[in-house]
Order: C-alpha cells, then sequence, then structure tokens
C-alpha cells in the first residue's frame, strides 16, 4: 500500500521530521503554547498547523491557505551560524511562496498582542 505524505513535505525524509514533529507537538516551548492558543481551530480565521513539514523543515506554525508561516525563536537562534541557518531557511521558504514571521520567545511571551497583531496583518 501506497503511503501518502503531505504535499509540502520532502517525501524522502518525512518519516524522521514526522517523529520530530510529534515529539515537539507534544513538548511545545512556553512560546509556542501561549500563542497555539491564539492560533488553534481557527481562532484567527485561518486554519494553523502546528510543526507542520514543508520541504525538509518543520515550521512551528502554518497557514496554507495564506501561505504564512511563523516561527518562534529561541536564544540559540542568535548564535552566528543558527542566524546563518535560519535564513537560508527563510529565502528557501519564501521561494516556495511562503511569507515567514519570525519572533523571538520572549516577544510571544511578553508582548503577546503585538506578536498576534503582526499575524493578523497577513491573515
Amino acid at each position: 500500500m501506497e503511503k501518502y505524505h503531505y504535499c509540502t513535505a520532502n517525501p524522502m525524509i518525512y518519516e524522521r521530521l514526522k517523529e520530530y514533529a510529534i515529539h515537539n507537538r507534544k513538548y511545545p516551548t512556553q512560546a509556542e503554547a501561549v500563542i497555539w492558543e491564539y492560533l488553534c481551530n481557527g481562532k484567527m480565521g485561518a486554519n494553523f498547523r502546528r510543526q507542520h513539514i514543508i520541504g525538509e523543515f518543520i515550521a512551528d506554525f502554518a497557514c496554507l491557505k495564506s501561505k504564512l508561516i511563523i516561527e518562534l525563536d529561541g536564544g540559540y537562534h542568535q548564535l552566528p551560524q543558527q542566524k546563518i541557518s535560519d535564513e537560508e531557511r527563510t529565502r528557501w521558504l519564501n521561494r516556495q511562496g511562503f511569507t515567514v514571521l519570525r519572533f523571538c520567545n520572549e516577544e510571544a511571551i511578553c508582548n503577546t498582542e503585538y506578536v498576534i497583531n503582526k499575524i493578523k496583518e497577513y491573515v
């Protein structure tokens, strides 16, 4: 029987990424939990997916209809090599037609209204 993959995922590494995505959904960061409360169940007028596989990446949140990706970045995203990796990832996602909004975890937790309003601008 043929296996079906999300149309946005790279089928060559889908199974491995799926394990990470399931783990990340089960154990979200505090920032992810805060923002998910606003995005889940179409509360923003759009359907968001959590820990969604796109290509070779796992997006924290993705609205496929709006082609919008929300990334919440922890402290390690400030490391020089991680910044380069994030920039490359964003460029690749942009080439696929996605808009990527990045927020640090502290913004999501301490300035939630700002983050939600920025997301609403794109939805």
